[in-house]
């Protein structure tokens, strides 16, 4: 856009920022932060292209004279780390509502895709999950221990390699986006497909709450972090087919260092889910009232850090979603 237009667009905001500046508002940290963030935004933006222009100087001044301010009213024991997922990660979560929403509807309808396929044709679940599993499966159904698929690992071998595929999988849902999202619906799908076979394979033999309290142990935890992985995949395909006001090397540059930190910041999720699955899951003769409670446990989790959390950050934060496609961008 032409620079006139870039300054009329945000010439207010700027004199507020700058007007919150000079009051030292040091009882608002949280509001002149997260007011900077913005600065910082456009700066980037006019330092590409109105590098020479008054405009950059203007801007480069003011966040400049900012940052110490900013930073001096942090408390020194919130580490880099600590300020990540407390605020950071849920605030980016919160303006990726929208791409969450979408991919969990992708991955529940082929969910449904490959249930109803097991169900009309049987050969369905071997086209998916494989000759050798299905028929490893019925053999230990037979010996009456449907998950023994769980225990042949030692526990730490299986907690390794459970979580590294893990990784593997959001980072392919992620990085595929840069085919304007169709590599990640495609993982998407695949992925659901197989959960719905799957479930529906044990339903046909009478095996659905066992197999439910067994695989939602970790799956809980794992399906959901593939989703939110999705999403991160398909903020990389929208940075790309639509770049809004920015170039579109500029929306890509923001897509994916915004799905980046969507990736790192499932992390922790993939680790958890690995350990439950390669120490816990195994237990099949646990209580169920000790299953389901931490299946239960895993869903009032992610209810409360990737829904409740995040909108209740936003509100403190004054954060409000707009109709253009980089208000998920929290930070740069």
């Amino acid at each position: 856009m032409k620079e006139l237009v870039f300054i009329k667009r945000n010439i207010d905001r700027w004199n507020k920022f700058e007007l919150l500046v000079e009051k030292k508002a040091d009882d608002d940290p949280d509001t002149l932060a997260s007011m900077f963030i913005q600065i910082t935004d456009d700066l980037a933006y006019s330092r590409t292209f109105y590098p020479n222009s008054d405009t950059t100087r203007y801007l480069n001044h003011l966040a400049a004279n900012t940052h110490l301010k900013i930073y001096k009213n942090k408390k020194e024991d919130r580490s880099v780390i600590k300020q990540f997922w407390k605020e950071d990660f849920p605030l980016l979560i919160y303006q990726s509502h929208k791409f969450i929403r979408i991919s969990f509807i992708c991955f529940m309808v082929a969910s449904l895709i490959g249930a109803f396929s097991a169900a009309y044709d049987m050969n369905f679940v071997r086209l998916i999950l494989g000759d050798d599993y299905v028929d490893m499966t019925l053999q230990n159904i037979e010996k009456g221990d449907p998950m023994a698929v769980y225990k042949q690992a030692f526990e730490a071998d299986m907690f390794i390699g459970i979580t590294i595929n893990n990784i593997r999988v959001s980072f392919f849902a992620f990085i595929w986006g840069i085919a304007g999202s169709v590599g990640t619906l495609f993982v998407l799908l695949y992925n659901g497909i197989m959960l719905g076979s799957f479930q529906y394979f044990f339903y046909q033999y009478g095996l659905l709450r066992e197999s439910i309290l067994t695989i939602w142990i970790h799956g809980t935890l794992e399906i959901f972090s593939i989703i939110v992985a999705g999403a991160a995949g398909m903020i990389l395909g929208s940075s790309l087919l639509f770049p809004a006001t920015y170039s579109r090397a500029i929306s890509f540059k923001k897509g994916s260092q915004s799905g980046i930190r969507i990736v790192i910041g499932l992390m922790p999720m993939f680790i958890v889910a690995g350990f439950l699955e390669g120490f816990v899951t195994r237990h099949t003769e646990a209580p169920n009232v000790i299953r389901a409670g931490i299946i239960l446990a895993s869903l009032v989790f992610i209810i409360w850090y990737f829904i409740i959390y995040p909108v209740k950050l936003a509100r403190k934060h004054n954060i409000y979603k707009k109709s253009t496609i980089f208000d998920f961008l929290i930070r740069t």
